[in-house]
């Protein structure tokens, strides 16, 4: 090999060296970095809720006790398949995930003896002596942001109207239903 092609050799590495130091720099001063004033994500926490906290109602929403006049108990049957996986509605049915739902309205919450409820599913029963249909609209609306610590992990049935169709069939599951409020 010769001395020119040695030459042309080294001076081609050289300047892909040089071009490419060349780019570097280039395109830093052309896409400056944003360095945040505070380095990483902001983790906010909300603060836990009382247990036995009263959840509004959504200004909008018809008052359970006009809900229930218009309310489906077949209606509330079907809306009660969600529920079945974790709850059982016939008379002297078992416990699964979640205790059996038969005579559920007036019942004292966290109260039926052979069932393991949460701690603060008992708290709220120490509170609440029984499940109204208002306790009960509001929980089936959002468990865990009415009973804050409740180990129900169902999300919550957003829809009024289907509420109280599964409020009025869950009342039909008793011997002796409870009156409807203003009866």
């Amino acid at each position: 090999m010769d001395a020119f092609t040695l030459n042309k050799a080294a001076g081609a590495v050289l300047m892909v060296l040089l071009l490419t130091l060349g780019v570097g720099v280039m395109s830093d001063l052309i896409f400056a970095p944003t360095i945040p004033d505070e380095p990483g994500y902001r983790i906010v926490l909300a603060e836990p809720t009382d247990s036995t906290a009263e959840v509004t109602a959504e200004p909008d929403v018809v008052p359970i006790s006009e809900r229930l006049l218009a309310a489906s108990v077949s209606d509330g049957e079907s809306a009660a398949r969600k529920c079945a996986a974790c709850h059982a509605f016939e008379q002297g049915g078992a416990n699964k995930v979640g205790p059996p739902l038969w005579d559920i309205v007036g019942r004292l919450p966290g109260g039926l003896d052979g069932f393991g409820y949460s701690s603060a599913m008992v708290a709220y029963g120490e509170a609440n002596p029984e499940w109204t249909y208002e306790g009960l609209d509001n929980f089936l609306a959002a468990p865990k942001g009415y009973i804050a610590g409740t180990s129900m992990g169902f999300a919550g049935i957003r829809r009024p109207e289907e509420r109280a169709d599964l409020i009025a069939y869950m009342r039909a599951q008793a011997e002796t239903p409870a009156p409807l409020p203003g009866e």
